[in-house]
């Protein structure tokens, strides 16, 4: 696992850790029937929450090579490496084609 991949797991725990947290400031915070100080008071307290604890900085990581990009989201491996692990018969229930 590539070091972009294990931070991408922690920014995954931490969305769990404060969703919670999270959305109950964001709904006073949207809440128009209260007070404007009880709202940029709980405006503040989502601020200070980490950064990395929202949902937005998760970004989808191959989990065996950590490239970005084209992403398979049912089994979390990049289209190379699926193809790799298919073709090896490594995926259960995967078979490549042939007519």
């Amino acid at each position: 696992m590539s070091n972009q991949a294990i931070r991408d797991e922690k920014r995954r725990l931490l969305v769990l850790k404060y969703e919670v947290k999270r959305k109950e400031y964001k709904a006073i915070c949207k809440n128009l029937e209260m007070s404007y100080k009880i709202r940029s008071e709980y405006g503040l307290k989502l601020a200070k929450l980490p950064r990395n604890s929202s949902r937005t900085r998760i970004r989808n990581r191959c989990i065996i090579t950590g490239r970005s990009r084209s992403i398979l989201k049912t089994f979390r491996i990049s289209r190379i490496m699926f193809r790799t692990l298919a073709s090896e018969g490594n995926l259960v229930g995967i078979r490549k084609s042939s007519w």
